[in-house]
């Protein structure tokens, strides 16, 4: 019987013996490689962090103790060893478990893990509110690493625990980071010294009595902390910026020594003020091929746990995913107009931002994950003459909004925002879908905000949209393939604020936006079957500016109209239309079709657009009724 079958919560960890520990240690990395083989998740953070997370369960009292995980990557072992082992073949799927760390799913989540470089601030607030809110034993401890540590939010963080009162424990899991080396045999001896509990304990006690005796305050106690940090700088030549922010600083140590881990929480864990535990890991560990390619086996889809042999389906003769003809359509207009740039946080590989990069790697720029970064620095380069086009999931790009109006629009810099895996996203849930995009970014003057019909139009909107005098444009488009093989053709420049009639009709207008329409259009074909009945089928193509020649026909010709746009309904293209039929003394019968007003769970794409209702079959539904409403 495995070890691992007996852990049904980490008071039965608790139960076994140290050495047992390494052994607890493989079966739930074994489990993880065979889970994650047929059924995809993120897979090299969570093997990188197997000892971290045995040891961390082992050594604090959770969930009374909080485990804040910076980003969901590094915490499907969290997951099996906090009661969801039996559970964990259902992760990402509809109904199952969530893909990231939820409070809703588990008391041992202590706050949700979507977005990157937040569990500094969030662990933060806990151990403040946990000392004031009587319960000063509690523990809190940040997990940050898998890169979150280039976001200024976690700097911002750090800033904040150097002067507020607290226990914090940061751990900073490098797993490629190069923060700082490992060295020699002094910096292993100050390590062992420093987290020793008799040397610990005697600092406690000195401090104690300085205190009573009113030697020391808060501020000789830094005073104290920097003067350290500068004799262990001149021991072993090297610095690092949390020893600079007045962080008790320990490491770097071995991540994947699970005992030795335990030894050094069990000696810190009570320590009085914030400190940071530094350990070296290596993302993937366990599994060779995740181990020699980390950007490849991040999230990998199936494989071969045997070979290693990545399970790819067969895409001849298939539409390409949006991504690649975002990267393809890049590089082409690189090599014609020398003033455009490539700016990514952290995603070139998922927005193919690599394919340019390759063959202009002085022209694209990999700025870590810092979203707002990105885009102040794409207005920048605008600034300067060069035309970047920042691509950013639409998800990321929230953690942008104040640098687009302040940093891009104020100044009508011509910044391209291309925004990938707008809408429904799957099985990374509502941390990870793109639905706000439109809502949040049509208030904003001076944006151009567009949606391509297929792929070919997304070519002619990046086109358009490096051509002088634009400004600031956003060119949003989904995760996985449009509908168009031979997606090659020459680009056209379109008219700004210009939509499309795709299909003619009498009965009902259909406006959409984006590649939904090409679903709209196959519902309408199967209502004309079904009924005999017409609709006319417009790809309004930009949310802003709206072409108002378009709608002005509609409300002349139409007294029923049906939008349909995969982004939420509040203040998107619905909203938009409302707005202008409103506004010029028009009231035709509408019916809206889009995200609800709700966070949308995690399952593949088709189940979760059955749910919101903006499916085919659900488009054919909407034509039904608004027949039967306006008839009556």
């Amino acid at each position: 019987m495995r070890l691992l079958d007996t852990i049904d919560s980490p008071a039965d960890l608790k139960k076994l013996d140290q050495s047992c520990l390494p052994q607890v240690c493989n079966e739930l990395r074994q489990m993880i490689i065979d889970e994650l083989s047929h059924n995809p998740g993120h897979f090299g953070s969570s093997l990188g962090t197997v000892e971290l997370t045995v040891a961390l369960h082992y050594v604090f009292n959770t969930p009374y103790d909080r485990i804040v995980w910076d980003v969901g990557h590094q915490a499907y072992g969290h997951k099996i060893l906090t009661g969801r082992r039996d559970n964990f073949h259902t992760n990402r799927k509809l109904g199952g478990l969530k893909p990231f760390p939820s409070p809703e799913e588990s008391e041992y989540d202590s706050f949700t893990a979507g977005h990157a470089s937040n569990s500094i601030s969030a662990a933060l607030g806990m151990a403040v509110a946990s000392k004031r809110s009587g319960n000063p034993d509690r523990r809190v401890v940040a997990v940050i690493g898998d890169g979150a540590m280039s976001g200024g939010l976690a700097f911002e963080g750090i800033n904040n625990a150097s002067v507020t009162g607290n226990d914090l424990l940061i751990i900073l899991n490098d797993n490629n980071m190069s923060i700082s080396k490992s060295v020699g045999g002094m910096r292993s001896y100050l390590t062992h010294l420093q987290t020793s509990r008799p040397y610990n304990t005697f600092r406690y006690l000195t401090s104690k009595v300085l205190y009573r005796l009113g030697l020391m305050n808060d501020e000789r106690r830094r005073r104290i902390i920097r003067r350290n940090n500068r004799f262990k700088m001149n021991v072993v030549r090297q610095n690092n910026i949390f020893e600079g922010m007045d962080l008790r600083y320990f490491g770097p140590v071995d991540g994947h020594n699970v005992q030795n881990l335990v030894r050094i929480l069990s000696n810190i864990k009570n320590m009085h003020g914030p400190k940071l535990l530094h350990i070296i890991t290596v993302k993937g560990k366990g599994f060779e091929p995740a181990e020699k390619d980390s950007e490849i086996w991040h999230a990998p889809g199936m494989f071969d746990k045997e070979t290693g042999l990545r399970i790819q389906r067969n895409a001849e003769g298939q539409p390409p995913l949006f991504q690649d003809v975002f990267g393809e359509t890049l590089l082409e207009l690189m090599k014609e107009n020398s003033r455009i740039v490539g700016v990514t946080p952290a995603m070139p590989i998922g927005c193919s931002m690599d394919i340019p990069m390759k063959q202009f790697p002085d022209r694209c720029f990999d700025v870590g994950i810092a979203e707002g970064h990105a885009v102040t620095f794409s207005g920048g380069l605008a600034s300067q003459g060069m035309q970047p086009f920042c691509n950013i999931y639409s998800s990321f790009l929230q953690r942008a909004f104040d640098n687009v109006i302040h940093d891009v629009a104020i100044q009508k810099l011509g910044v391209v925002l291309c925004l990938d895996r707008a809408g429904l996203v799957g099985e990374d849930g509502p941390t990870h879908h793109g639905a706000f995009d439109m809502a949040f970014l049509r208030p904003i003057p001076n944006l151009t905000i567009a949606s391509p019909f297929d792929e070919i139009e997304l070519r002619n909107l990046m086109y358009t949209a490096q051509l002088p005098g634009q400004g600031p444009f956003v060119i949003r488009y989904p995760r996985g393939r449009g509908v168009i093989a031979d997606w090659r053709k020459p680009m056209q420049p379109v008219v700004v604020g210009t939509g499309r009639t795709i299909k003619s009709g009498t009965d009902v207008a259909v406006l959409s936006i984006g590649p939904i329409g090409n679903i709209a259009m196959e519902a309408i074909s199967i209502w004309e079957k079904k009924t005999g009945l017409t609709a006319s089928l417009y790809d309004m193509r930009f949310l802003k500016p709206l072409d108002e020649n378009i709608l002005e026909h509609v409300a002349n010709c139409f007294d029923r109209i049906i939008t349909i746009e995969n982004g939420c309904l509040e203040g998107g293209l619905g909203s938009a239309v409302l707005e202008y039929m409103s506004d010029h003394g028009h009231a035709p019968h509408v019916i809206r079709l889009g995200l609800p007003d709700r966070f949308v769970e995690h399952g593949n794409v088709q189940q979760l657009m059955q749910i919101c209702g903006i499916d085919r079959d659900s488009v054919v539904k909407a034509l039904d009724n608004i027949m039967k409403t306006v008839e009556s």
